[in-house]
């Protein structure tokens, strides 16, 4: 058309040639460089998802890969304790750059910009989700190979935000054994699959406590449902986790770095080939 501005979104007209689909992709800072987006997700809370996030970022940087956390779960933001970080490195005028942790794990989330990290996030959604975006278009992530998105549970504004504004090359679902999971990790999977965004695996946590004495694993949240449920949907368990005293306690004093990972091999088997 002889009058077209190019600009689609001020277009009144429906059936013009020319139009292109609109992408709601949000711009990545000119100084970043981010190769992969891995969101981390669960159908619902008190599942160790940060914990998770935690483990798989610490496994691939032990790959000698350059890692990224963004910290999407804006309300409940606890991925800086986990590494014992709690400021970020500085800004200018092209950015923000985010904290590092003792290994060079690059870390951005909200409690990194309170003054005190005890405050409560009283934001509404829109607010919360403009937060999100503004941690991938703001902040500046230097040559990071893998960006792990750790995301607040459930299915609503923020995770559509993520999987609509950054280029999420998959996803990893945490869940642990309990009757609601068939109901909970189908909500996640239907989600991922209306956003056509691949689902690489799910990782179960708490799924047994190991007696110290004997070795005996005890099912301590019942037997588990999830095979039945990924078999349901063509999507493998990569890893069983268990209830482990020494992550909480690593976690809580900021050396997530120090725990053994050798349990998310297959998750970071299932990341690389994304």
């Amino acid at each position: 058309m002889s009058s077209c501005s190019g600009n689609c979104s001020s277009c009144g007209s429906s059936d013009c040639g020319d139009r292109k689909a609109e992408s709601l992709l949000a711009q990545l800072n000119p100084k970043s460089s981010v190769k992969k987006v891995i969101a981390v997700v669960s159908g619902k809370g008190g599942v160790g998802k940060s914990t998770v996030t935690s483990m798989l970022a610490v496994a691939m940087s032990k790959q000698g890969k350059r890692v990224a956390i963004l910290d999407a779960d804006i309300t409940g933001p606890s991925i800086p304790t986990a590494f014992g970080v709690d400021e970020c490195q500085g800004a200018n005028d092209d950015g923000l750059y985010p904290a590092l942790s003792k290994t060079g794990i690059q870390v951005m989330s909200i409690n990194l910009l309170l003054d005190d990290a005890s405050s409560p996030v009283v934001w509404r959604g829109p607010v919360i989700a403009g937060a999100v975006k503004q941690f991938w278009s703001d902040v500046i992530w230097e040559n990071v190979d893998y960006m792990f998105v750790d995301m607040p549970p459930g299915t609503g504004d923020v995770p559509l935000t993520v999987f609509q504004s950054l280029p999420v090359d998959g996803i990893v679902i945490v869940t642990s054994p309990q009757d609601l999971v068939s109901m909970i990790v189908s909500k996640a999977v239907k989600m991922a699959n209306m956003m056509h965004i691949p689902v690489l695996g799910f990782v179960e946590n708490y799924a047994y406590l190991e007696c110290p004495d004997c070795g005996k694993r005890i099912s301590v949240f019942g037997e588990s449902k999830l095979d039945a449920v990924a078999s349901d949907f063509g999507v493998p368990v990569l890893a069983r986790l268990p209830i482990d005293p020494k992550v909480a306690e690593h976690f809580d004093n900021g050396q997530m770095e120090s725990v053994n990972t050798d349990a998310m091999s297959a998750v970071v088997e299932a990341v690389e080939n994304a």
